[in-house]
């Protein structure tokens, strides 16, 4: 029964929320998860990794550096995306 209803309310949410409003929410959304997430990576670096080897706090950064971009590109995919004609 979910799935029915979500099937159905995402195009009334793409009706009412227009492509100018989705930019803003999404650009709204990209600023506040890049400093959210900027913070905890930093703060999970220096906790675990301290005084640890220089390879090891290098890979970390890296991948946390890297990290952000899967949940970035939904949501800027998201923004981008063309109403749906009805």
């Amino acid at each position: 029964m979910l799935e029915h209803c979500s099937r159905w309310a995402e195009p009334v949410l793409t009706e009412v929320m227009g492509l100018r409003t989705r930019k803003f929410v999404g650009v709204i959304a990209t600023v506040v998860f890049m400093i959210v997430y900027s913070l905890v990576a930093m703060a999970v670096g220096a906790v675990w990794l301290g005084p640890g080897p220089a390879w090891l706090q290098l890979a970390y950064y890296i991948a946390a550096g890297l990290a952000w971009l899967p949940p970035v590109m939904v949501i800027i995919r998201w923004m981008s995306r063309p109403p749906e004609k009805t």
